[in-house]
């Protein structure tokens, strides 16, 4: 009996620890998920199972060491131009029409003859790419073509211009900063048509390389990039003319933010003019890409297809774009995002929500085609906030608050 008395009483002290050690785990589980400050799970998720670009961005600033992702994210000087673009965006409203069959929307394009699935694709962020995926260029090819659209490859891009056109069947569009002299440019020409590209791209817009203060002050190595600075300087109208001629492909202008310079582009051959302002990488205290886009769009006047990027976030931000008169819009920091969060597989996905995000936006708004849009479905609306380049994705841009506050504590593991 007193052995029975003695095993009862130990297990009845037993019990009390026994408790504490489950509440102990408890709080050890909560304390590992605030350290983590990972909510989402995001290292659960295969690259091409994020279900919203919100989580792709979050993934790549839990990835990218801080002075590459300000490289990526940031701009020029005071970084106004920037925040324009996103102001710009948020200044418009979408009109919304109801009792209509939506059923059925069609979101197909086309670009210099060539049918995209719908009006978005990735711009040409240049020597990026490699910094982020071994892959670079190819990756971005493979996954723009795998959702139905195209994509622009920067002469920076790793690991060749001929490797990413190589890597898929469409043709895409080869976009060149000038580096040397006309015999150098006759050779990059040269390779751009016999590797395939359908169309050459010249950005206009980088005669000087802005001062992007996040990358002097942290002492990234992205500066002038490679060659000589001068010939970029020095290019003119009829610069582009003659290597229009010389490659014997349709001409892009990227870089237009005037109306009296898309006048000039067309009288000068271009077929495309595109407007961007480097996403606010170049000249800063210009006016947002959204702002200037109405201009030109009435100074091409048809003559030539007009694209248009900067500050492109999110599916409304595209049919914004397309309400102004773009053919299709280019993504340049999201597409850094979604590289840095899943290589080739995370380009995919990103370009698929960004597909489902304008299919869902003109649904909600009575709209079956991308043909019936135009200024009509948009009015200007205060600006609400404070528009930043994270300020589109509220669950990013309150982690990005947190990591800079002194209580915030590191950020997670890369």
């Amino acid at each position: 009996m007193a052995v029975a008395r003695d095993q009862k009483s130990a297990r009845k002290k037993s019990a009390p620890q026994k408790s504490s050690r489950a509440a102990g785990k408890k709080a050890g589980a909560v304390k590992s998920t605030k350290k983590t400050a990972n909510p989402l799970g995001l290292e659960k998720k295969a690259p091409g199972r994020f279900d919203t670009l919100q989580e792709i961005a979050l993934a790549a600033h839990r990835k990218l060491p801080p002075e590459v992702w300000d490289h990526l994210m940031g701009g020029a000087d005071s970084e106004m131009t920037l925040r324009r673009n996103r102001a710009g965006l948020d200044a418009l409203a979408l009109r919304q029409r109801v009792l209509v069959d939506v059923r059925n929307i069609d979101l197909g394009t086309t670009l210099l003859g060539q049918k995209l699935a719908f009006p978005v694709f990735p711009a040409p962020v240049g020597g990026f790419l490699g910094k982020v995926h071994h892959e670079g260029g190819t990756a971005v090819a493979r996954a723009a073509v795998s959702r139905g659209t195209t994509a622009f490859i920067a002469t920076a891009a790793k690991p060749s211009l001929e490797a990413a056109q190589a890597a898929v069947k469409t043709r895409l569009i080869f976009q060149l900063y000038v580096r040397g002299d006309r015999t150098w440019i006759e050779g990059i020409l040269d390779r751009v048509r016999k590797a395939g590209y359908g169309a050459l791209c010249v950005t206009v817009d980088r005669n000087f390389y802005g001062r992007r203060e996040r990358d002097i002050v942290s002492g990234l190595p992205v500066k002038e990039g490679f060659g000589d600075q001068s010939y970029q300087a020095s290019l003119n109208w009829k610069d582009l003319v003659w290597m229009k001629e010389r490659v014997g492909l349709p001409l892009v202008a990227k870089g237009i933010a005037t109306a009296e310079d898309a006048e000039l582009a067309v009288e000068h051959g271009a077929d495309v003019v595109y407007v961007s302002n480097h996403g606010g990488r170049q000249l800063d205290h210009a006016q947002g890409s959204i702002e200037v886009l109405a201009e030109v769009v009435k100074a091409a006047a048809g003559r030539a297809e007009v694209l248009a990027d900067g500050g492109v976030q999110r599916g409304t931000d595209v049919v914004k774009m397309l309400c102004l008169g773009a053919s299709a819009v280019g993504v340049g920091k999201l597409l850094g995002l979604a590289l840095s969060a899943g290589g080739e597989a995370g380009v995919a996905r990103m370009l698929e929500l960004m597909e489902l995000e304008v299919r869902t936006a003109l649904g909600l708004m009575g709209v079956t085609s991308i043909k019936q849009l135009g200024p009509q479905w948009l009015r200007a609306v205060p600006v609400l906030g404070t528009p930043s380049p994270v300020s589109a994705y509220p669950l990013l841009e309150a982690a990005v608050r947190r990591e800079a506050s002194p209580l915030g504590g590191q950020r997670g593991a890369r």
